[in-house]
């Protein structure tokens, strides 16, 4: 039985430490507020002339494969998720692609915003189920930080979101029907009723306005808006059923949890999700308050900590979970291997 599993990991986070205290010179804010209603300490914006999102890519992937024993000439495909990209267009999967010595190999760029990672784990253990590709480069990466409103009427998203990269080597394993380990199944919803109270409107192709300078202003298009307490309150009912479906579909109950990783988008929504799920503190990884939100790069950051403090061991049951713009949310329960 072919099955999937995480071969390597590796992150990169830029070395601009950006403190809440460093926040409030920017925006009407200070640290109190922000750890109140997020949790967050710190977060790291992009080195500018050092620091671009492919480039981030680039530096979590050469971690990734070398801890997965590979080189870019062993990968097969590229799974690039990100809600930042380098260029309008093309995606930065290719930009990646040509950055390293890989061979002509398909990129594929998805944008799932926070569940980009667990979409983008989907998509590749189904080509490895499949039979279809052996070796696979997951890469999660954002830059928010050129992006953000730091007027009042942003500052409430602006003191959320950091930059950094994550990525995964996939690669294919035979295992024990009856005793299965590696990727045992994913799952991935979206609702796009709701897709504006957390978005990103403009540039909009179907906007003729799609560049005028007033979409720039603060409160303009060009910003993140967000219906923060709405988006709460899907989160916290979304994230822990979407992981009783994985528990479900694989025979197993919260108890069996060995880690818990979920996207990293506010401490009191991963309070809320632990509580409900009756997990202890520890089973539960939570690094918000050192990287901020980064979106598609926040659970394979998380997971490279995690892995690093021995919380994430061979045998253990390790289930992620993600809720985010579109919306989306998902999850993936692993054996770890």
């Amino acid at each position: 039985m072919i099955r999937s599993k995480i071969a390597g990991m590796g992150f990169y986070v830029p070395a601009n430490v950006v403190t809440n205290d460093d926040l409030s010179k920017r925006v009407n804010t200070t640290d109190e507020w922000i750890k109140e209603r997020t949790g967050i300490s710190e977060r790291r914006f992009f080195v500018p002339e050092e620091d671009t999102n492919f480039g981030m890519g680039v530096k979590a992937a050469t971690i990734a494969l070398d801890k997965a024993g590979l080189t870019p000439q062993d990968i097969d495909l590229i799974v690039y998720a990100t809600l930042s990209p380098d260029y309008y267009f093309p995606g930065s999967g290719v930009l990646l692609q040509r950055a390293m010595p890989f061979r002509n190999i398909a990129a594929i760029d998805l944008r799932a915003q926070c569940s980009g990672f667990i979409y983008g784990l989907s998509v590749a253990d189904q080509f490895i189920r499949s039979g279809m590709y052996k070796n696979i480069l997951l890469v999660g990466a954002e830059i928010h930080s050129t992006g953000l409103d730091f007027s009042d009427a942003g500052r409430h998203v602006a003191v959320i979101f950091g930059d950094g990269a994550g990525a995964a080597v996939l690669s294919a394993i035979e295992t024990n029907e009856e005793k299965p380990e590696g990727i045992l199944s994913t799952h991935l919803h979206s609702n796009g009723e709701f897709a504006e109270q957390l978005a990103i409107i403009y540039p909009a192709s179907a906007k003729l306005d799609k560049f005028d300078s007033k979409n720039m202003e603060a409160g303009g298009g060009y910003f993140p808006v967000m219906n923060g307490s709405f988006v709460f309150k899907h989160a916290v009912t979304y994230m822990p059923e979407v992981v009783m479906e994985a528990l479900n579909a694989n025979g197993y109950t919260p108890a069996d949890i060995d880690c818990l990783v979920p996207h990293q988008a506010n401490a009191r929504i991963t309070a809320a999700m632990r509580e409900k799920m009756g997990l202890p503190e520890e089973k539960v990884i939570s690094n918000i308050h050192k990287y901020g939100n980064t979106t598609a790069a926040s659970i394979p950051i998380a997971m490279c900590e995690a892995l690093e403090q021995g919380k994430i061991k061979k045998g253990d049951l390790v289930c992620l979970t993600s809720f985010g713009s579109g919306f989306t949310w998902a999850s993936a329960l692993i054996r770890w291997v």
